[in-house]
């Protein structure tokens, strides 16, 4: 299995400012969602009811506290 690429909190900040990255908490739970969410962040099931229509070119940023 292949290691995810890492990236710091400043580029993601600057992805996600930017509107090239989507930032996605990995929390399966509304609870830790609501609890661990980061500004510009969307929940887990709204990245799975968003992803038929994301590009394949879509940068995604996955998140755990």
């Amino acid at each position: 299995m292949t290691e995810p690429n890492r990236i710091s909190v400043e580029d993601a900040r600057q992805k996600v400012s930017a509107g090239a990255a989507l930032l996605v908490c990995a929390y399966d739970d509304d609870e830790k969602f609501k609890n661990n969410h980061l500004q510009g962040a969307i929940s887990l099931n709204d990245f799975k009811s968003k992803l038929p229509s994301l590009s394949t070119e879509q940068e995604i940023i996955f998140f755990c506290a």
